[in-house]
């Protein structure tokens, strides 16, 4: 399960995994872990470079306005940009600020590159903060959102060769229904091109990345389900017992583990 681990549950419902709970840090490793990679692929192929004025919306955690400031040297400004901006260092080489992009006026700009990696399906004014991220865009800007799809790859388990498969499977479904309760669209990733374009934007393409394996991927679902152990009990969607065999599991490394697809899309501002 991949989440925007920059929006914390007292802000709105449909936030399931708190900052603020002690399995959030391992949750950020674990995602940085997977998809900075992936991110970074995509940031130099739109031509991220020395000068760039760049907006990271949602942060959460350093590691992509660390690499954008590094990237865009002295000559260029990085604003990194979350609600809750308590994971951010005092000493950063960028700038940080407390934004709510949902509902609050963009940044003063314009950008040379707006970034948000799993934001928007977790923002209830998703359709204000797309068009505040386009709004702030200089002409010639480049947008690039990146998001999951859980509905995609709902499985935790590819290969369901077995009990502990088989478990794993059943209490991600129970998550994915925590989720479909609280109003989180499973489908919002494959959308992204879609709504670039409606946005205005040009030269619009995506791609999709999910790994099948890895110890990030059994580190973020060691957290995910301590995090969510106690709402998956009271739903009704597992057992304690459940869930300590699957934390087993996890533990005795015989899971192949896997994560919902990663969605990035891009696109280019008219003009410029």
């Amino acid at each position: 399960m991949a989440h925007n681990d920059g929006h914390n549950d007292g802000h709105q419902e449909g936030y399931l995994l708190d900052n603020q709970q002690s399995e959030a840090g391992q949750r950020f490793d674990a995602l940085s872990e997977l998809f900075d990679p992936v991110t970074f692929r995509h940031l130099t192929a739109v031509g991220v470079a020395e000068g760039w004025h760049c907006w990271e919306v949602g942060a959460g955690s350093p590691g992509i306005p660390a690499w954008l400031a590094e990237r865009t040297g002295p000559a260029g400004r990085v604003l990194a940009t979350d609600i809750d901006t308590s994971w951010m260092p005092a000493d950063a080489a960028y700038e940080v600020a407390r934004h709510d992009v949902g509902t609050e006026e963009p940044p003063a700009g314009p950008f040379d590159l707006v970034h948000a990696r799993l934001v928007l399906v977790h923002v209830p004014e998703r359709a204000a903060a797309l068009e505040a991220m386009v709004r702030a865009l200089r002409p010639g800007g480049r947008l690039v959102l990146e998001d999951a799809d859980p509905a995609l790859q709902p499985l935790s388990c590819l290969d369901e060769y077995g009990p502990a498969q088989r478990l794993a499977n059943r209490l991600r479904r129970g998550s994915r229904e925590l989720l479909a309760r609280r109003g989180a669209d499973l489908a919002f990733g494959r959308t992204l091109p879609r709504l670039l374009r409606e946005s205005g934007l040009t030269e619009v393409e995506a791609d999709a990345y999910f790994p099948i394996t890895s110890p990030a991927c059994t580190a973020l679902e060691d957290a995910t389900v301590r995090q969510l152990r106690d709402r998956l009990t009271e739903a009704g969607l597992a057992t304690d017992e459940e869930i300590e065999t699957h934390l087993a599991n996890i533990a005795s490394g015989e899971l192949d583990l896997t994560m919902a697809p990663l969605i990035s899309a891009w696109g280019r501002k008219p003009g410029g």
